[in-house]
């Protein structure tokens, strides 16, 4: 599992958050499926909602990018989002007798909020670097949990959330943004973004979004 340069970076960055959202007990509950399925469904009521969200901030990187190469990978990740990822929760919701309609409207819980605002105001008052940085913690930590649990995971009711996040076309999206990133990060920082004032910044968000991501799996244990 390869997403690129700058996310194990990143991701070091973290440091213990990166676990924390990683091997939450949320996690660990849909890899053993000892998670409780009205947990689980209040998740995928709000995470609907956060995706309405996280789709219209993947389409404000379409305005920051400078490129055409960027401007159609975040495209395509909007295209995944809605296309895909969303058919998971329509599904599954429909079969406990959750209509789509009442997903749409759902109330978003306060942690959604904050989760998806800060990362709509890193976009609008940031540049496209600042908007990867808060977007990466969801996408690549989504590809590196259905990995791990497409490995470990044996007989679970949430098999079929693991084989999405842990499947091909989610891991193809995955590298598809590692690249995307590494690309912007050297076209504005250059070679050694590392060495770069802006460099602390956008590990701070990425951190950021990280402990937003371990709040958004706690509100579905509440």
């Amino acid at each position: 599992m390869s997403y690129g340069a700058t996310f194990p970076l990143w991701r070091e960055a973290a440091g213990t958050a990166w676990r924390d959202y990683t091997r939450h007990a949320f996690v660990e509950g849909l890899r053993d499926g000892t998670l409780p399925r009205a947990a689980f469904l209040r998740y995928l009521v709000q995470d609907y909602v956060f995706l309405i969200h996280f789709s219209r901030a993947w389409a404000l990187a379409v305005t920051k990018a400078e490129t055409l190469d960027e401007m159609r990978a975040c495209a395509a990740t909007v295209n995944a989002l809605i296309d895909d990822e969303m058919r998971l929760h329509v599904k599954t919701c429909a079969a406990e007798g959750i209509g789509e309609d009442e997903l749409f409207t759902a109330e978003e819980a306060p942690e959604n909020l904050a989760y998806t605002r800060y990362v709509l105001d890193a976009g609008h008052s940031g540049d496209f670097l600042d908007l990867m940085a808060a977007l990466a913690p969801c996408v690549l930590g989504y590809g590196e949990i259905g990995a791990r649990l497409a490995a470990e995971a044996g007989e679970t009711p949430y098999a079929d959330w693991i084989a999405t996040y842990g499947g091909y076309d989610y891991q193809s999206v995955c590298r598809d943004v590692g690249a995307l990133i590494d690309g912007a990060v050297v076209r504005r920082l250059g070679e050694r973004p590392q060495e770069s004032p802006r460099w602390a910044r956008l590990c701070q968000r990425f951190t950021t979004a990280t402990r937003l991501e371990v709040d958004f799996w706690g509100m579905g244990l509440k």
